[in-house]
C-alpha cells in the first residue's frame, strides 16, 4: 500500500483520534496496558490498534468480488502485548472473552468454531501458508471500544488486530494492510465459520477513505478519498435500532450463496463475472432453476455495483447532493431486493424497518439512510445536516432510545502499533 507506515509516532496521534486532545487519547490507551499488567503481571507492552469500518457503499458486492466504499472509524481496540517466549498466545479481551492457542497445531477444529481463539489460530495459520513463517507465543490484552453488535465490524476489528500485533512482534512490520485483512478473512471463514468478504478487514487495515474494487480478490484496486463530510456540512450518523444480529448466520450466508448460485447458472464463479445484459436476457429460464429472491439479490448486486462508480465520482467532484440521492438509492435496493432489513423467519420485529421509516420521515430530501453493513436488524446509517444534528438525535432517539444515536468521525490510519 502506498505510504504505508506500520507504526504511528505518538506525535501523531491525531490520525487515530480526530478531535481528541493528549489527556483523551491516554485516557483511551491506559485500558489496554493497565489490563495487560493486571493479567500478565508486566510492564511496558507494546501497543497496537485496529479501528472499526463503517460501510459507504456497495452493500454485500464484496463477496461477488465488486466494488465498495468503505471508511475507518475513529473507534479502535487497542491491544497491549508482548512475546512470552512459549509456543501459546494468550489473549484477555474485555469484550470477546478470553483465548489460548497452542501454535503446535493450527489446523481448524470443531470445538473453536465461533470463537476468538478460532480467529487467532486462523490468522496464524494464514502467516504461516502464505510463508511469512512462524509466529511465536505472546500475552496480550485487548480493551475494545468497536462495540459488539454495533455493525461496526468488531470481529474485523479484533482480527485484524491480531494480525498487527502478530506482524510487530515476529514479522517486522513488514505485512502490508492488504495481506493483514486477508488473513483476517481467512480467519473468519476457515476458522470461524462465517462466509464474510474482505470488505470489513481492508477497512479496518488501511485506513481513511477507500473505493476497493475486488474484480481480482488477490490484489485488489484500492483508492484513497480525501473526503471530509463536514465541508459540505454533513455528520455521519449510526443508529443502533435495538434489533439483535445474534444467531443470524444462516441469514447472512445466504446472501451470498444465492448470488453465486445465480452466477453459477451463467457460467461464471461470481456475479461480476456476468454481463447483467445475459442476466436479463435469461431471466424467464433463471426463474425455473432458482428462487425469485435469488434472482431479486442478483439484480441488488448488478445495480449496486454500478451505483459505487457514481457515488464515487460525487464524492470526487464535490457533488454532495447526488451523492446522498445514490445512498437513498442503495437504501431502497437493499430494502426491495436485496431484503437484508429483517430475517425471513421474524417478520413481527422490523426494527430496522421501522427505524429507517422514521429517518427517511426526519430527514426528508435533507440527508439520506441506508441499512449499515451486514444488515437484518443492527444498525442503520445516515448522513445529517450539521444544523440539523442535536434535533435528528432527540427525534431520533425519541424511537430507538437514549444513547442510539453514534455521530462518528473517519479515521486517517488503519491498523498500526503506536510508537513510545
Amino acid at each position: 500500500m502506498e505510504n504505508y507506515k506500520n507504526i504511528v509516532p505518538r506525535t501523531g496521534l491525531d490520525r487515530l483520534y480526530p478531535g481528541m486532545n493528549a489527556g483523551e487519547i491516554d485516557k483511551r490507551l491506559a485500558p489496554a496496558a493497565d489490563g495487560f499488567a493486571s493479567v500478565y503481571g508486566k510492564k511496558k507492552p507494546r501497543l497496537f490498534s485496529a479501528p472499526g469500518r463503517t460501510e459507504l457503499g456497495g452493500n454485500h458486492t464484496d463477496h461477488q468480488h465488486g466494488r465498495v466504499i468503505a471508511a475507518a472509524v475513529a473507534l479502535d481496540n487497542v491491544a497491549a502485548a508482548l512475546p512470552n517466549d512459549e509456543n501459546i498466545i494468550r489473549i484477555s479481551s474485555e469484550a470477546h472473552g478470553c483465548a489460548e492457542v497452542d501454535l503446535g497445531d493450527l489446523s481448524p477444529r470443531d470445538g473453536e468454531t465461533g470463537t476468538p481463539a478460532a480467529l487467532v489460530r486462523g490468522v496464524a495459520e494464514y502467516f504461516s501458508k502464505q510463508g511469512f513463517g512462524a509466529a511465536g507465543g505472546f500475552d496480550a490484552f485487548i480493551s475494545g471500544h468497536v462495540p459488539v453488535g454495533s455493525g461496526l465490524s468488531s470481529s474485523a476489528a479484533f482480527e485484524v488486530l491480531i494480525a498487527t500485533v502478530m506482524n510487530g512482534l515476529f514479522f517486522g512490520g513488514k505485512i502490508p494492510p492488504e495481506v493483514l485483512a486477508r488473513a483476517g478473512q481467512y480467519a473468519e471463514n476457515t476458522h470461524f465459520g462465517k462466509p464474510c468478504g474482505l470488505m470489513d478487514q481492508m477497512a479496518s487495515a488501511v485506513g481513511g477513505i477507500i473505493e476497493i474494487d475486488f474484480k481480482d480478490p488477490q490484489a485488489p484496486c484500492i483508492e484513497r478519498l480525501p473526503v471530509d463530510f463536514s465541508e459540505f456540512g454533513y455528520l455521519l450518523c449510526i443508529i443502533d435500532t435495538g434489533a439483535k444480529h445474534d444467531h443470524l448466520g444462516d441469514e447472512y450466508a445466504a446472501i451470498p450463496a444465492e448470488m453465486t448460485g445465480i452466477a453459477k447458472l451463467l457460467n461464471a464463479d461470481r456475479l461480476r463475472e456476468v454481463d447483467p445484459g445475459l442476466f436479463y436476457a435469461e431471466l424467464p429460464a433463471l426463474r425455473t432453476h432458482s428462487s425469485d429472491r435469488a434472482l431479486l439479490r442478483a439484480m441488488h448486486f448488478f445495480s449496486e455495483n454500478e451505483r459505487v462508480l457514481s457515488e464515487l465520482d460525487a464524492l470526487k467532484h464535490g457533488d454532495f447532493k447526488s451523492f446522498l440521492k445514490l445512498v437513498r438509492e442503495s437504501g431502497r435496493s437493499s430494502w426491495m431486493l436485496l431484503q437484508n432489513i429483517y430475517p425471513h423467519l421474524s417478520l413481527q420485529d422490523q426494527s430496522a424497518a421501522l427505524a429507517l421509516a422514521w429517518c427517511e420521515r426526519l430527514l426528508g430530501d435533507a440527508g439520506a439512510c441506508r441499512i449499515h453493513g451486514g444488515g437484518f436488524g443492527g444498525t442503520i446509517q445516515a448522513f445529517v445536516p450539521v444544523e440539523l444534528s442535536q434535533s435528528f438525535r432527540a427525534d431520533m432517539e425519541f424511537l430507538t432510545g437514549a444513547g442510539s444515536c453514534r455521530f462518528l468521525r473517519i479515521r486517517d490510519a488503519g491498523a498500526v502499533e503506536i510508537g513510545v
